[in-house]
Formats: structure tokens, sequence, C-alpha cells
């Protein structure tokens, strides 16, 4: 039978429940358990894929298609799952599916309500998340903070759970942080102490408390939470800011809350065996050389718009052995083609995004990385941008673009497929989730993964111009990946370059950091080879 626990967050949002929930699951994976989890996003979109970056941060797709949440990232980096569309519930979901069975008249005539219509839809959707995964443990984290107006019908629905599956198969677990008070000098427990009344006043007792704090919390410090939110001593577990993410878990095994899961669920389960990973943090926090990469986009103002392409940089360079530096560019503040912050850095990246504000910033950085031969990595709108630029230099004209951003091109390189045409919506429309690629022989592409066949998700309406194929290809431009029918490009590269290539795709999401994505990997160590060799020439400011 499934267990479950269930993760809230107090105080103040952006606590951490994600990577407390990516890192539950990882030590008890570590214990040959299997996980799955889930996230109940409390707001009334029915998904994040109309959001903007600036609202929501980055989408994270999954194998499956579903445009979700970008904790989910954090699930599979951490526990190297892959989630489905299950495993993101919103209110806007909820409610959607509420209304369309009373359409139908499947509540015979009775009156619709919160409690219990939309409360038993929450739990149907956990349920069925168990169902699908059929995990030993589900990890499930609910959005947003206690108090949270929106987010209560989900708190009551997970308080009816522990009634439902039986005591002894329901944890609660809450996050929290301790502010520190500079004129005192002391941190504060008193936000807890409120978070937690809170939460009992709606009915859940928290069995575990993870207290987030930028200082060491005392043994006096836990003993007073203990004492006014009722949890064992030992069930106060701190989780002092560490200089990596991917620390987390080892700091959750060490203060035992492992062991303290699997006593209370009654679990049998193997001794944890965590030695990859502390093996990986020690790496990670102790590399050598120094590399930075510039990262070219539309929403660096908000770094979490790019949370996996950071991530699956850095699972790179460790593979390298490398401390990776990312250089933030916001596309729209290059001016010229010789940027002066271009020319410090080993490689760039230029990664996905919709819309024509700071294209031509991009497109600027795809010339100077074309013509100094510094290695390039196009991820999506990336490949876009490559290919636009490339085909200006072909054509000679500055009028070569996609219909995304000048529908009246002459020379329309990047442009919708026919059926994306007739699409009047936008939610959910875009090809998403996994799709094949099949390799060419003898090019970058084929040499980084070193298979004929490979499998990735993607997120995008605009595709190569088939039209322009062969005028590119003479010019020197390579079609190292194409869908299995040959009808869609899925990876382009440049001859005559050390590392110029640009995916349709999102490779970064499928990087873990024991398991970086091999792209990722031939594009750092393309950067560190011109780090080390000093290779860049690179072409003075006219």
């Amino acid at each position: 039978m499934t267990k479950y626990i269930f993760v809230t967050g107090g105080v103040v949002s952006s606590v951490g429940k994600g990577i407390s929930v990516a890192s539950i699951g990882r030590i008890l994976k570590s214990r040959n358990l299997t996980i799955s989890v889930q996230k109940l996003d409390p707001y009334l979109n029915v998904d994040p894929g109309t959001m903007s970056p600036y609202q929501h941060g980055e989408v994270f797709v999954t194998q499956d298609g579903a445009e979700t949440d970008l904790d989910l990232g954090h699930y599979e980096r951490f526990i190297n799952i892959e989630l489905t569309k299950a495993s993101n519930v919103t209110s806007g979901q909820v409610y959607s599916s509420v209304i369309r069975q009373e359409r139908k008249g499947d509540f015979l005539g009775g009156t619709i309500q919160v409690v219990p219509h939309v409360t038993n839809e929450i739990k149907r959707r956990i349920r069925n998340a168990a169902t699908i995964s059929n995990p030993d443990v589900l990890i499930v984290e609910v959005g947003g903070t206690v108090g949270d107006i929106e987010g209560e019908p989900f708190l009551e629905a997970i308080r009816q759970m522990r009634n439902d599956e039986g005591h002894d198969n329901v944890l609660y677990v809450h996050v929290t942080f301790l502010p520190y008070i500079a004129a005192t000098e002391e941190l504060k427990t008193k936000p807890t102490q409120h978070s937690v009344k809170e939460l009992r006043r709606i009915g859940i007792q928290p069995d575990f408390i993870l207290c987030r704090s930028d200082r060491e919390v005392s043994q006096e410090i836990k003993d007073k939470i203990s004492l006014f939110c009722d949890v064992a001593k030992d069930a106060v577990i701190p989780l002092v800011t560490s200089s990596t993410i991917y620390e987390v878990p080892l700091l959750l095994e060490d203060s035992g809350l492992g062991d303290l899961i699997i006593n209370r669920f009654h679990l049998l389960s193997q001794k944890t065996n965590l030695e990859a990973w502390r093996k990986m943090v020690y790496n990670l926090q102790t590399p050598k050389d120094k590399l930075t990469i510039g990262l070219v986009g539309k929403y660096v103002g908000l770094r979490d718009a790019y949370y996996s392409v950071r991530e699956a940089l850095c699972h790179a360079a460790l593979a390298h052995n490398c401390i990776l530096h990312i250089e933030w560019i916001s596309s729209e503040d290059i001016q010229e083609e010789q940027d002066e912050r271009l020319r410090q850095v080993q490689g760039i990246i230029l990664p996905g995004g919709f819309g024509s504000r700071g294209i031509e910033g991009m497109v600027k950085a795809a010339k100077f990385a074309r013509e100094n031969k510094i290695p390039y990595f196009g991820l999506c709108l990336g490949l876009h941008t490559m290919v636009i630029e490339f085909s200006r230099y072909v054509f000679g004209s500055q009028n070569a673009n996609s219909t995304e951003f000048d529908p009246e091109t002459p020379y329309p390189v990047i442009d919708l497929l026919p059926e994306q045409k007739a699409v009047d919506q936008k939610g959910g429309t875009m090809r998403l989730g996994t799709y094949p690629c099949k390799l060419m022989q003898a090019t970058k592409a084929a040499e980084a993964y070193g298979k004929d066949m490979v499998y990735e998700r993607h997120r995008h309406r605009f595709e190569f111009n088939n039209n322009f194929r062969q005028q590119l290809q003479n010019a020197g431009m390579v079609l190292s990946g194409l869908s299995p029918d040959d009808k869609l490009v899925e990876i382009v590269e440049l001859q005559n370059h050390p590392w110029m290539l640009s995916c349709q795709f999102h490779p970064e999401f499928k990087s873990h950091p024991n398991d970086p994505h091999p792209l990722f990997v031939a594009f750092i160590g393309q950067a560190k080879k011109t780090l080390i060799e000093g290779s860049q020439t690179i072409l003075p400011i006219k």
C-alpha cells in the first residue's frame, strides 16, 4: 500500500519546499524504495504554459508533454525518475473537472461545494498519481504557504487523507523559515509557531518541521520549536543554507530524517546508499578550472526562468571537473556584435523563449560566436536565432527571419508547420513532450550522443523551414538530427567551426547531476578546451 508524505510551507514563499521534497525522495530512494512525487499548485491557471516566466519562472516539460511547475525538474534531477502529467495538479484543473461533471449532471442535482466535491477531486488526483506509478511512497508538495486563501481546499483535502488512508500511512512535513534579527543577533521562532498554529487550525498536526535558516540553529531553538509546535525533538530538523542544493539530501540524511520516516511508516528498507551522491557533492565543492559561459536570454532578470539550463550546465561542468561561472547577459542589452561581455566567455548558450523582444541581441550573439569560433549551444529559440543569423550571412540580407518575429519576411527560414497555422488557442497546443530524433553519422551531435536515435522533450510551435534546407546545407550548415521521417529538423551545426550546434528540443530537462546530458557535456568540453588552449582569436571591435 502506498504511503503518503504531504509537504507544506510556511512563513514565506520560496522557502525551499521543492528542494526539500526532492531531497526526501532522494534519501528514501537510496534505501531502495520506489518513489513518486506530485505538486499541487493552487493557482487557477490550468497549467503554467501560458504564464510569463517573470510570473512563474521556468515551465518544466514532462516526457508525456505536460507543461508543469519548475519543482518537477528538481524532483526528476534529484530522484532520477520520469514524471507525468499526473504529477502536477492545479486549481484550474480541479475546478474545470468539477464544473464539467456538474454540467453533465454527474452530481444528480446536488449543490456543488468546495467540501466535498472540490476536495474529493483533489484526493482523486492524488490517488490517481499513486495508482499510475504504484510507488512505495508518494511525496506530495502543496504549493504556496499556509494561510493562502486559494490553498485552503488543498489543505483540507490532505487533512482528510490521513483518516481515509490510515494514520500509519500518512505523514505531514512542514517547511518553515527562521528569520534572523540582526539587532538582537538571534533567530526568531515566532513566525514558525504561527504557521504551525494555522496548520493546526485546519486540522493538520505536522509530524516533522524542517527549519530553513541562513544561520546555525541551536539546540535551544529546536527545543523551543518542539515545545510550542508539539512535535518530537528529533523531528525538528535544521536546514541551513548550503553552498549547493545537492547537499540538502546529505543534510537531511545526517539529521536522521530518513530513518525517522522509515520507522514511522513501519517500512522494510535496505541500508541507505548515498556514497555516489556524497562523492558528487564533494567534487562539486572542490572543482579545479573556472569556466565562464555567457547565457544570453530574454528573461535573465529572473534566473529561475532558466533553472534547468543552469543546472544542466552545472552538471556538465562537474563532469569536466570545472567550476562554472555564468555570465547572465540580457539579449536586449546587446547593441553590437562585439559586445565586451561576449569577449570574456569561453562559450555562449542561447536558451528558449517566445516573442520578438530581445531577438536581435540574440542574433548578434550568434554572429559573434560564428565569426570568432566561440563554442555555441542553442536551445529551441537558440536554434531559431542561429538559423536566422546564418541565413542573413548566406543570403546577404538582414531580412531573413522567423515568421514569429516578422510575418512578412522574404526569407522565412523559421516558420509554423501547416497544421499549426490553424491553431487559435495558446495553451497546450505546441509540439510538447518526447519525440524521436535520428542522428546523422560523422557529426558532432552523433559523437556527443554515441548512438543513432535519441528521444528528447519539445516545447515550441515554430520549426526550421524545409524550403531553405538545400541552400543552407550548401553554405555549410549540417542537419545532424532529423525526425525519423526526415520531415523535421531537430539539430543543426556548422562546418568549419569548433562547436556551433543548436537543437529544436530542450535537452536541459533530461540532465541529472550524476548523469549529465551528452550535448551539455560536449559543449562544456569544447569550452574547456578553448579555455586551456586560449584558442580564441577575437575579432577587434569595429
